[in-house]
């Protein structure tokens, strides 16, 4: 049970870039605000390499700077920030009753901005290879394959931005993309296709997983021609899209098939005093400025909310 004065005027589910601009934005204003992340605060984020796309950035930083940097800003307006999971969201009178795991709290409103998961690629063994070969994160792992061959997944932002990193360690990157033509940024594809470090496979996908105890190699099949090659491999970093993290959230609000939330330009979503932010929103840009931009407007509209105890129909 929540105890009486652990009411907060809004709490906030995820520590993305999303659900750390939301709570600056609510500290500032003078609400009482618990942001609860899972992992570490900065999300996604944390891992990226290299940050070049924020408005205000001229020289790249890391993840873990701009990570840090959010962290201390929210921290500084009053917001308290809590490491553990929510499991759930309960109607509670007029409030919400956020469980998790180590102790429920009420909240007048909620902001759920809990970000998305790695998809996988859905072959034999890859739970088993994820930690001995294969990773979503070059900056975590990229010095584990020093001098070695490995292959990168995905024709987006991501897989093309991860590639770039991994050639600080790696003597060589494969990248697989099953379409011809490359997803991502402009200027990622030409610093990707002029990188001598970086082999483009394009056409083709991963189906099998090689390996004993570790990754070793995978097998490739051309997706017009239908031919299959094996080939050997220290690693395999897996960027083949994102899955939002909203199970907790079925029968709350309604999803879409993808698992995304229903909101409106202010973020609300059909469920009184909930708000979505971030790419678990439907029809969300899913960057860093749009996802920052929708914790910031959810927080106005949930001062607002607060204040007038309105909500449209």
């Amino acid at each position: 049970m929540a105890m009486p004065d652990s009411t907060y005027d809004v709490v906030i589910v995820g520590g993305g870039i999303a659900g750390l601009s939301a709570a600056i934005h609510a500290g500032r204003s003078g609400l009482r605000c618990l942001l609860v992340e899972r992992m570490m605060p900065g999300g996604q984020i944390f891992n990226a390499t290299h940050i070049e796309n924020m408005p205000g950035i001229v020289e790249p930083v890391s993840g873990v700077e701009l990570s840090e940097c959010l962290h201390d800003q929210a921290a500084g307006a009053g917001v308290e920030i809590a490491l553990s999971e929510v499991t759930g969201l309960e109607p509670d009178g007029p409030h919400w009753l956020v469980r998790k795991y180590d102790g429920d709290v009420r909240a007048r409103t909620v902001i759920i901005a809990a970000g998305s998961s790695f998809k996988k690629l859905g072959l034999d063994r890859e739970d088993d290879f994820y930690g001995s070969g294969i990773s979503n994160c070059a900056s975590c792992d990229g010095p584990m394959f020093n001098d070695q061959v490995v292959g990168v997944v995905g024709g987006g932002d991501s897989a093309l931005d991860e590639a770039l990193a991994l050639t600080e360690f790696a003597s060589k990157v494969i990248l697989f993309h099953r379409d011809a033509e490359l997803d991502g940024q402009t200027v990622l594809q030409q610093r990707v296709q002029s990188d001598p470090k970086i082999d483009l496979r394009p056409n083709i996908e991963v189906t099998a997983l090689l390996g004993d105890t570790t990754l070793e190699a995978v097998t490739t099949r051309h997706t017009e021609s239908g031919e299959t090659s094996p080939i050997d491999l220290a690693g395999l970093f897996v960027f083949v899209g994102l899955q939002p993290n909203t199970g907790f959230l079925d029968g709350v609000v309604p999803l879409d098939p993808a698992g995304h939330v229903e909101t409106d330009i202010w973020m609300r979503t059909p469920a009184k005093g909930i708000f979505a932010v971030g790419d678990i929103r439907q029809d969300s840009a899913a960057l860093l400025t749009s996802s920052a931009g929708d914790g910031a407007t959810a927080a106005v509209a949930a001062k607002r909310y607060i204040d007038s105890r309105h909500w449209p129909e």
